[in-house]
């Protein structure tokens, strides 16, 4: 059943009257609140314990030092802290000082401190009694009195007039209360304060306040129960009935005192396996009905006086079972793990409890003439529905392969193309292709015939066409070719096939002499040298045209010379012309075209003759002279 929190406290304030102690508390509940309440009311009792005794051997002893613990535990602690704090108030009672304690010693403390101190003030008799042995009387002088004694003219000398506490001031003197009292009108005598009229206790609920001197205590309104009796500090002391006499034990029994009640246990002791009931008699315990099975697995247990035995069960198996390592049970034998494989191969070896079937394994089928599982040939049952390309039949299963140029997926049953190129098989360029893959070479370069990888040079100048290619003389290199002309006369045109006349005449890289003219050719140049007949002058405006040069002579007659004067040739032009040589003539043409002016009367026409003095020697030119709009052509 559950307990009240009341309950669960009074357990534990039971367990530290008893033990002194709270380690080994036993628990008597399940309730983690009824733990945590009985464990917390356990150490707060045995900590009042402890203080008690503190405060009780400071005011015996006047010291703490002597007392040695029961043992180091925290509430042992208890002890010296009440006790120190205890002989603190003590001391600020007989120096004089205020009885309110300093706030950084602690709470705990200063209560100590404040209770010692009150208490030592209540003790004290300021009255001298007149049965006291009298010294002998000795005369000293004023001066010598205030020497000896500084404090001869204190108003508070002696405690003066005030009933507690008196305050010097030099010319008066102030009284005050210790706490817990406070001052009368007459401002010398301090009377008791009833914290339980004014309200200002602490006392909780289920507590009476009951007022003392300086102080109050709080009071139990209930009582302690049986078996615990209410002390004069309102806590509740268990009754040791075996102490006292009132129990109800036999002559044959012993009495054991317990919290709040006794118990009463026989003098004769039972061995071990054997109880003692209320009478004192031994019974016998059947192990075999505990709860906790004192035989292991696979045996049964046997009951004896005082004791019990184990005897092993062996039970009989039927087939395909076994009996366990512990020969308790019997288990499935695993005909299946065994080294001679019951099944045969290509069988799979299914366990059953108490017996195994044979099953063929994947891709194979069982074939009911032999009896045995034999190869399924996948490739052939099912054409074309596994593999993308090529399907290769394997025992129990099969696998896909690809047709060059194309490598397996990862599915292992697609195919997909393989880039040849990554490994660079041409020897110039590759280009991939579904399948397969392609060469091919850079500008210049053919692919050979024999491997179809390798590229081999193409000797253009060694074509069908390669006379055409340069107009002089072509040079075959690696991949191209060259065009170049003659040593001398000729440089290669932008087009890098052409070659162009180097007109040495316009360059002015001749060799002709002052008095020659530099005549262009092809390949090279001519140093003319013509002079004017008799009677004439070359002229000073040479013509220089285009393969073309013209010199002219007009006449110059002396002085009286009629014939020369009469003459009617009166200019004389030389031309050279350059001949195109390097082509073929189909048919005649007109190359050369001279035109000379007539007259304007024909009567008076000018016989114009048009000739050829030399280069003529294979009658390769004609001469044809005709009139066109008033001008002689030949």
């Amino acid at each position: 059943a559950d307990l009240s929190m009341e309950e669960c406290c009074d357990k534990g304030i039971e367990w530290a009257n008893e033990n002194r102690i709270c380690a080994s508390l036993p628990l008597i509940s399940e309730s983690r609140e009824c733990s945590m309440t009985q464990v917390q009311c356990c150490r707060s009792h045995l900590e009042k314990q402890y203080c008690s005794d503190g405060i009780e051997f400071a005011n015996v002893r006047e010291e703490c030092d002597s007392h040695i613990g029961e043992n180091s535990t925290c509430e042992a602690d208890y002890f010296k802290v009440c006790c120190y704090c205890c002989l603190l108030g003590k001391t600020a009672q007989v120096q004089g000082q205020s009885c309110e304690p300093n706030p950084k010693i602690g709470y705990q403390c200063g209560i100590v401190f404040r209770a010692c101190c009150v208490k030592g003030q209540e003790g004290i008799d300021l009255s001298i009694s007149d049965d006291a042995p009298k010294k002998e009387q000795v005369e000293i002088s004023k001066e010598e009195l205030d020497q000896e004694d500084p404090y001869l003219h204190d108003g508070c000398r002696g405690g003066g007039p005030c009933s507690q506490q008196c305050r010097d001031t030099g010319s008066s003197y102030v009284c005050s209360c210790f706490v817990g009292y406070q001052l009368q009108p007459d401002g010398v005598n301090c009377e008791d304060i009833n914290e339980c009229i004014t309200g200002t206790h602490s006392c909780g609920i289920g507590q009476t306040c009951v007022n003392t001197l300086g102080s109050f205590r709080c009071q139990r309104d209930t009582s302690c129960g049986t078996g615990y009796e209410l002390t004069d500090d309102s806590r509740c002391k268990d009754i040791d009935e075996c102490e006292t006499g009132t129990h109800n034990c036999p002559p044959d029994f012993i009495c054991q005192n317990t919290p709040g009640s006794f118990r009463c246990r026989p003098k004769l002791q039972c061995m071990n396996g054997f109880i003692q009931d209320a009478l004192g008699n031994c019974i016998d315990i059947n192990e075999c009905l505990s709860t906790n099975m004192p035989c292991p697995a696979g045996q049964i247990c046997i009951n004896t006086d005082g004791s019990y035995t184990c005897q092993r069960m062996s039970p009989s198996c039927g087939r395909g079972y076994h009996l366990n390592e512990d020969g308790t049970r019997c288990v499935d034998v695993d005909e299946c793990s065994s080294s001679n494989q019951p099944c045969g191969e290509g069988h799979v070896c299914i366990n059953a409890p108490g017996n195994y079937r044979c099953e063929c394994k994947t891709g194979y089928s069982f074939d009911v003439i032999s009896r045995t599982c034999i190869d399924i040939n996948e490739c052939r049952r099912y054409p074309g529905r596994l593999c993308a390309h090529k399907c290769e039949n394997t025992p129990g299963s099969y696998y896909c392969t690809c047709t060059m140029g194309f490598k397996l997926s990862a599915d292992g049953r697609s195919c997909e193309d393989l880039n040849e190129c990554e490994s660079s098989p041409c020897s110039q360029e590759c280009a991939n292709v579904y399948g397969s893959y392609q060469c091919y070479c850079r500008r210049g370069f053919q692919l050979s015939d024999i491997d179809g990888i390798s590229c081999e040079d193409i000797d253009e100048c060694a074509l069908p066409t390669g006379g055409h290619i340069c107009s002089y003389r072509c040079i075959n290199i690696p991949g191209s070719f060259q065009c170049t002309c003659p040593s001398t006369g000729y440089r290669l045109a932008p087009n890098a096939r052409n070659c162009q006349d180097i007109d040495e005449c316009v360059a002015e890289s001749h060799n002709c002499s002052f008095n020659e003219t530099c005549f262009n050719i092809q390949g090279g140049f001519r140093c003319l040298s013509l002079e004017c007949p008799e009677n004439y002058r070359k002229s000073g405006d040479t013509v220089r045209l285009e393969k073309t040069d013209t010199i002219r002579c007009i006449k110059s007659c002396r002085p009286n010379d009629v014939n020369c004067v009469l003459d009617p040739v009166h200019t004389i032009s030389h031309t050279v012309i350059s001949l195109p040589t390097f082509r073929e003539f189909t048919r005649p043409e007109e190359i050369i075209f001279l035109r000379a002016i007539t007259p304007t009367y024909p009567a008076n026409q000018a016989d114009i003759i048009f000739d050829i003095t030399e280069g003529n020697l294979r009658d390769s030119f004609d001469i044809i002279k005709r009139y066109m709009d008033g001008m002689t052509v030949g």
